[in-house]
Protein backbone atom coordinates (compact mmCIF):
# COMPACT_ATOMS: atom_id res chain seq x y z
CA UNK A 1 0.00 0.00 0.00
CA UNK A 2 2.85 2.38 0.83
CA UNK A 3 4.50 1.60 -2.50
CA UNK A 4 1.26 2.22 -4.41
CA UNK A 5 0.86 5.67 -2.88
CA UNK A 6 4.48 6.52 -3.64
CA UNK A 7 4.24 5.15 -7.19
CA UNK A 8 1.42 7.59 -7.86
CA UNK A 9 3.55 10.43 -6.47
CA UNK A 10 6.51 9.30 -8.58
CA UNK A 11 4.41 9.63 -11.77
CA UNK A 12 3.78 6.01 -12.72
CA UNK A 13 0.64 5.41 -14.78
CA UNK A 14 -0.29 1.86 -13.67
CA UNK A 15 -0.02 -0.32 -10.59
CA UNK A 16 -0.68 -3.99 -11.25
CA UNK A 17 -1.04 -6.82 -8.74
CA UNK A 18 -0.18 -10.43 -9.55
CA UNK A 19 -1.87 -13.67 -8.55
CA UNK A 20 0.11 -16.44 -6.80
CA UNK A 21 -0.98 -19.17 -4.43
CA UNK A 22 0.53 -21.20 -1.58
CA UNK A 23 3.80 -19.24 -1.63
CA UNK A 24 4.95 -17.69 1.63
CA UNK A 25 7.09 -15.08 -0.12
CA UNK A 26 4.19 -13.69 -2.20
CA UNK A 27 1.07 -12.13 -0.69
CA UNK A 28 -1.09 -11.60 -3.78
CA UNK A 29 -3.61 -14.45 -3.77
CA UNK A 30 -6.56 -12.17 -4.65
CA UNK A 31 -5.56 -9.32 -6.97
CA UNK A 32 -9.14 -8.10 -7.36
CA UNK A 33 -9.33 -7.48 -3.60
CA UNK A 34 -5.95 -5.77 -3.50
CA UNK A 35 -6.89 -3.66 -6.53
CA UNK A 36 -9.93 -2.32 -4.68
CA UNK A 37 -7.78 -1.40 -1.69
CA UNK A 38 -5.08 0.25 -3.79
CA UNK A 39 -7.57 2.19 -5.92
CA UNK A 40 -9.34 3.47 -2.81
CA UNK A 41 -6.06 4.81 -1.42
CA UNK A 42 -4.97 6.54 -4.65
CA UNK A 43 -6.65 8.98 -7.01
CA UNK A 44 -5.08 9.02 -10.49
CA UNK A 45 -2.98 5.93 -11.13
CA UNK A 46 -4.61 3.04 -13.02
CA UNK A 47 -4.91 -0.09 -10.89
CA UNK A 48 -5.51 -3.67 -11.84
CA UNK A 49 -4.56 -7.30 -12.04
CA UNK A 50 -1.41 -8.40 -13.70
CA UNK A 51 -3.06 -10.77 -13.80
CA UNK A 52 -6.04 -12.94 -12.98
CA UNK A 53 -5.30 -16.61 -13.76
CA UNK A 54 -8.48 -17.33 -15.70
CA UNK A 55 -8.00 -21.11 -15.76
CA UNK A 56 -9.19 -21.19 -12.12
CA UNK A 57 -12.37 -19.14 -12.43
CA UNK A 58 -15.70 -18.62 -14.13
CA UNK A 59 -15.40 -15.89 -16.80
CA UNK A 60 -18.68 -14.42 -15.58
CA UNK A 61 -17.45 -14.13 -11.99
CA UNK A 62 -14.24 -12.40 -13.08
CA UNK A 63 -16.24 -10.05 -15.30
CA UNK A 64 -18.56 -9.21 -12.40
CA UNK A 65 -15.67 -8.49 -10.03
CA UNK A 66 -14.04 -6.11 -12.50
CA UNK A 67 -17.29 -4.44 -13.51
CA UNK A 68 -17.78 -3.67 -9.81
CA UNK A 69 -14.26 -2.25 -9.64
CA UNK A 70 -14.89 -0.19 -12.78
CA UNK A 71 -18.14 1.18 -11.34
CA UNK A 72 -16.33 2.18 -8.15
CA UNK A 73 -13.28 3.63 -9.93
CA UNK A 74 -14.34 4.48 -13.51
CA UNK A 75 -11.54 4.90 -16.01
CA UNK A 76 -8.89 3.53 -13.65
CA UNK A 77 -9.23 -0.28 -13.73
CA UNK A 78 -7.13 -2.73 -15.76
CA UNK A 79 -7.83 -6.45 -16.11
CA UNK A 80 -4.79 -8.46 -17.11
CA UNK A 81 -5.52 -12.13 -17.84
CA UNK A 82 -3.01 -14.97 -17.64
CA UNK A 83 -3.10 -18.63 -18.66
CA UNK A 84 -0.60 -20.21 -16.26
CA UNK A 85 -1.87 -21.39 -12.86
CA UNK A 86 0.43 -19.31 -10.65
CA UNK A 87 0.65 -22.28 -8.30
CA UNK A 88 2.08 -25.76 -7.85
CA UNK A 89 0.14 -28.79 -9.07
CA UNK A 90 -1.54 -29.69 -5.80
CA UNK A 91 -2.63 -26.11 -5.17
CA UNK A 92 -3.91 -25.83 -8.73
CA UNK A 93 -6.10 -28.86 -8.13
CA UNK A 94 -7.38 -27.36 -4.87
CA UNK A 95 -8.35 -24.16 -6.71
CA UNK A 96 -10.53 -25.94 -9.25
CA UNK A 97 -14.29 -25.64 -8.83
CA UNK A 98 -14.92 -28.98 -10.55
CA UNK A 99 -13.36 -32.44 -10.62
CA UNK A 100 -11.17 -31.74 -13.66
CA UNK A 101 -8.80 -28.82 -14.35
CA UNK A 102 -9.52 -26.64 -17.37
CA UNK A 103 -7.32 -27.68 -20.27
CA UNK A 104 -5.36 -25.19 -22.36
CA UNK A 105 -7.64 -25.77 -25.35
CA UNK A 106 -10.50 -24.20 -23.38
CA UNK A 107 -8.60 -21.01 -22.61
CA UNK A 108 -9.45 -19.12 -25.85
CA UNK A 109 -13.18 -19.68 -25.30
CA UNK A 110 -12.91 -18.59 -21.68
CA UNK A 111 -11.20 -15.35 -22.70
CA UNK A 112 -13.80 -14.82 -25.43
CA UNK A 113 -16.60 -15.31 -22.90
CA UNK A 114 -14.93 -12.98 -20.40
CA UNK A 115 -14.66 -10.19 -22.97
CA UNK A 116 -18.27 -10.77 -24.05
CA UNK A 117 -19.54 -10.45 -20.47
CA UNK A 118 -17.56 -7.25 -20.01
CA UNK A 119 -18.99 -5.77 -23.22
CA UNK A 120 -22.68 -6.58 -22.85
CA UNK A 121 -23.06 -10.34 -22.77
CA UNK A 122 -22.64 -13.37 -25.07
CA UNK A 123 -24.19 -13.29 -28.51
CA UNK A 124 -27.45 -14.97 -29.46
CA UNK A 125 -26.96 -18.71 -29.70
CA UNK A 126 -24.40 -18.90 -26.91
CA UNK A 127 -25.48 -21.25 -24.12
CA UNK A 128 -25.43 -18.31 -21.71
CA UNK A 129 -26.99 -15.75 -24.03
CA UNK A 130 -28.91 -13.15 -22.04
CA UNK A 131 -26.56 -13.29 -19.04
CA UNK A 132 -24.84 -9.98 -18.33
CA UNK A 133 -22.14 -8.99 -15.88
CA UNK A 134 -23.47 -6.42 -13.46
CA UNK A 135 -23.40 -3.60 -12.64
CA UNK A 136 -23.85 -1.92 -16.02
CA UNK A 137 -22.11 1.42 -16.31
CA UNK A 138 -20.49 3.31 -19.19
CA UNK A 139 -17.23 1.86 -20.44
CA UNK A 140 -15.43 -0.96 -18.69
CA UNK A 141 -12.07 -2.18 -17.45
CA UNK A 142 -9.14 -2.14 -19.84
CA UNK A 143 -8.44 -5.77 -20.83
CA UNK A 144 -4.92 -7.10 -21.45
CA UNK A 145 -3.70 -10.60 -22.21
CA UNK A 146 -0.43 -11.46 -20.50
CA UNK A 147 2.08 -14.01 -21.72
CA UNK A 148 5.67 -15.09 -22.25
CA UNK A 149 5.20 -16.95 -25.55
CA UNK A 150 3.43 -16.68 -28.88
CA UNK A 151 0.32 -18.50 -27.58
CA UNK A 152 -1.27 -15.61 -25.68
CA UNK A 153 0.10 -13.10 -28.18
CA UNK A 154 -1.72 -14.90 -30.99
CA UNK A 155 -4.92 -15.05 -28.99
CA UNK A 156 -4.68 -11.33 -28.14
CA UNK A 157 -4.20 -10.55 -31.83
CA UNK A 158 -7.17 -12.70 -32.86
CA UNK A 159 -9.47 -11.08 -30.26
CA UNK A 160 -8.23 -7.52 -30.79
CA UNK A 161 -6.88 -7.20 -27.23
CA UNK A 162 -3.86 -5.44 -25.77
CA UNK A 163 -0.89 -7.68 -24.99
CA UNK A 164 1.87 -7.51 -22.38
CA UNK A 165 4.96 -9.70 -22.87
CA UNK A 166 6.69 -11.05 -19.73
CA UNK A 167 10.37 -10.45 -20.47
CA UNK A 168 11.12 -11.19 -16.82
CA UNK A 169 10.00 -14.78 -17.47
CA UNK A 170 11.27 -15.32 -21.02
CA UNK A 171 13.97 -12.86 -22.08
CA UNK A 172 14.45 -14.43 -25.53
CA UNK A 173 12.30 -14.04 -28.66
CA UNK A 174 10.10 -11.29 -27.20
CA UNK A 175 10.52 -8.80 -30.08
CA UNK A 176 9.62 -11.55 -32.55
CA UNK A 177 6.50 -12.45 -30.56
CA UNK A 178 5.34 -8.82 -30.49
CA UNK A 179 6.05 -8.38 -34.19
CA UNK A 180 3.82 -11.36 -34.96
CA UNK A 181 1.15 -10.00 -32.61
CA UNK A 182 1.03 -6.70 -34.50
CA UNK A 183 0.99 -8.33 -37.93
CA UNK A 184 -1.79 -10.77 -36.97
CA UNK A 185 -3.90 -8.22 -35.08
CA UNK A 186 -7.61 -8.15 -35.90
CA UNK A 187 -9.38 -5.05 -34.54
CA UNK A 188 -12.25 -5.59 -32.16
CA UNK A 189 -15.64 -3.96 -32.93
CA UNK A 190 -14.49 -0.88 -31.02
CA UNK A 191 -11.80 -0.45 -33.69
CA UNK A 192 -8.71 0.03 -31.48
CA UNK A 193 -5.38 -0.95 -32.99
CA UNK A 194 -2.71 -3.19 -31.49
CA UNK A 195 -1.28 -2.06 -28.16
CA UNK A 196 1.68 -3.81 -26.59
CA UNK A 197 3.80 -3.44 -23.48
CA UNK A 198 6.72 -5.36 -22.01
CA UNK A 199 7.15 -6.33 -18.35
CA UNK A 200 10.74 -6.17 -17.12
CA UNK A 201 12.42 -7.12 -13.85
CA UNK A 202 14.68 -4.27 -12.74
CA UNK A 203 16.69 -3.33 -9.67
CA UNK A 204 17.95 0.23 -9.48
CA UNK A 205 20.14 1.75 -6.76
CA UNK A 206 22.37 4.81 -6.38
CA UNK A 207 25.35 2.96 -7.89
CA UNK A 208 25.88 -0.08 -10.09
CA UNK A 209 27.71 -1.85 -7.26
CA UNK A 210 24.89 -1.28 -4.77
CA UNK A 211 22.33 -2.55 -7.28
CA UNK A 212 24.36 -5.70 -7.94
CA UNK A 213 24.59 -6.32 -4.18
CA UNK A 214 20.81 -5.96 -3.81
CA UNK A 215 20.27 -8.26 -6.78
CA UNK A 216 22.02 -11.16 -5.03
CA UNK A 217 18.88 -11.52 -2.87
CA UNK A 218 16.64 -12.10 -5.87
CA UNK A 219 19.13 -14.50 -7.45
CA UNK A 220 19.05 -16.79 -4.42
CA UNK A 221 15.31 -16.39 -3.86
CA UNK A 222 14.49 -17.50 -7.40
CA UNK A 223 16.42 -20.75 -6.97
CA UNK A 224 13.46 -22.08 -5.00
CA UNK A 225 10.35 -23.34 -6.72
CA UNK A 226 7.24 -21.18 -6.65
CA UNK A 227 5.70 -23.37 -3.95
CA UNK A 228 8.63 -23.04 -1.54
CA UNK A 229 9.83 -19.44 -1.90
CA UNK A 230 9.95 -17.83 1.51
CA UNK A 231 11.01 -14.29 2.37
CA UNK A 232 13.66 -12.70 0.15
CA UNK A 233 17.03 -13.13 1.92
CA UNK A 234 19.16 -10.15 2.94
CA UNK A 235 21.98 -9.38 0.47
CA UNK A 236 24.91 -10.37 2.72
CA UNK A 237 23.41 -13.79 3.37
CA UNK A 238 22.50 -14.19 -0.30
CA UNK A 239 26.01 -13.25 -1.45
CA UNK A 240 27.46 -15.83 0.94
CA UNK A 241 25.11 -18.46 -0.44
CA UNK A 242 26.07 -17.64 -4.02
CA UNK A 243 29.74 -18.27 -3.22
CA UNK A 244 28.95 -21.84 -2.14
CA UNK A 245 26.94 -22.94 -5.17
CA UNK A 246 28.01 -25.79 -7.42
CA UNK A 247 28.68 -25.25 -11.12
CA UNK A 248 25.22 -26.32 -12.27
CA UNK A 249 23.43 -24.00 -9.87
CA UNK A 250 25.77 -21.13 -10.75
CA UNK A 251 24.76 -21.67 -14.36
CA UNK A 252 21.09 -21.37 -13.35
CA UNK A 253 21.88 -18.12 -11.56
CA UNK A 254 23.65 -16.79 -14.66
CA UNK A 255 20.65 -17.65 -16.82
CA UNK A 256 18.35 -15.90 -14.37
CA UNK A 257 20.58 -12.83 -14.49
CA UNK A 258 19.60 -12.38 -18.15
CA UNK A 259 16.01 -11.69 -17.03
CA UNK A 260 16.90 -8.72 -14.81
CA UNK A 261 18.09 -5.19 -15.54
CA UNK A 262 20.45 -4.19 -12.73
CA UNK A 263 22.41 -1.00 -12.09
CA UNK A 264 22.49 2.66 -11.22
CA UNK A 265 19.95 5.06 -12.77
CA UNK A 266 21.86 5.72 -16.00
CA UNK A 267 22.64 2.08 -16.71
CA UNK A 268 19.10 0.92 -15.99
CA UNK A 269 17.52 3.74 -18.00
CA UNK A 270 19.71 2.93 -21.01
CA UNK A 271 19.01 -0.80 -20.83
CA UNK A 272 15.26 -0.39 -20.42
CA UNK A 273 15.19 2.14 -23.26
CA UNK A 274 17.07 -0.31 -25.48
CA UNK A 275 14.61 -3.08 -24.60
CA UNK A 276 11.62 -0.84 -25.29
CA UNK A 277 13.11 0.03 -28.68
CA UNK A 278 13.77 -3.63 -29.49
CA UNK A 279 10.20 -4.56 -28.55
CA UNK A 280 8.74 -1.53 -30.32
CA UNK A 281 6.73 -0.43 -27.28
CA UNK A 282 6.24 2.90 -25.58
CA UNK A 283 5.11 1.43 -22.27
CA UNK A 284 7.15 -0.72 -19.89
CA UNK A 285 6.02 -2.38 -16.68
CA UNK A 286 8.67 -2.91 -14.02
CA UNK A 287 8.78 -5.40 -11.16
CA UNK A 288 11.45 -5.03 -8.49
CA UNK A 289 12.18 -7.91 -6.12
CA UNK A 290 14.58 -7.03 -3.28
CA UNK A 291 14.82 -7.89 0.40
CA UNK A 292 13.72 -4.57 1.91
CA UNK A 293 10.59 -2.46 1.21
CA UNK A 294 12.61 0.75 1.53
CA UNK A 295 15.15 -0.43 -1.06
CA UNK A 296 12.32 -1.51 -3.32
CA UNK A 297 10.62 1.87 -3.06
CA UNK A 298 13.92 3.63 -3.67
CA UNK A 299 14.45 1.57 -6.83
CA UNK A 300 11.13 2.78 -8.26
CA UNK A 301 11.89 6.34 -7.22
CA UNK A 302 15.28 6.33 -8.97
CA UNK A 303 13.69 4.86 -12.09
CA UNK A 304 11.05 7.58 -12.09
CA UNK A 305 13.75 10.24 -11.81
CA UNK A 306 15.86 8.62 -14.54
CA UNK A 307 12.92 8.62 -16.96
CA UNK A 308 11.68 12.07 -15.96
CA UNK A 309 8.35 10.86 -14.57
CA UNK A 310 8.42 13.17 -11.59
Amino acid sequence: MALAARAEEFGYSRYWLAEHHNTTGLAGTAPEVLAARVASATSTIRVGAGGVMLSHYSPLKVAEAFRVLHALFPGRIDLGVGRTPGADGTTTTALQSGPEPFADEHFPQRVTDLVAYLRGGPEEGHQHSGVRAMPRSPGGPDVWLLGSSSYSAGLAAALGLSFCFAHFITPAYGPLVLDRYRRAFTPAPEGAGPRAAVAISAICAATDAEAEHLASSQAVWRLGGEDDRGPVPVPDEAAATLRTLDAVTRSRVAQGRERVVIGGPDRVRDQITALATAFGVDEVLVVTVVHDPAARQRSYELLAEAFGLK
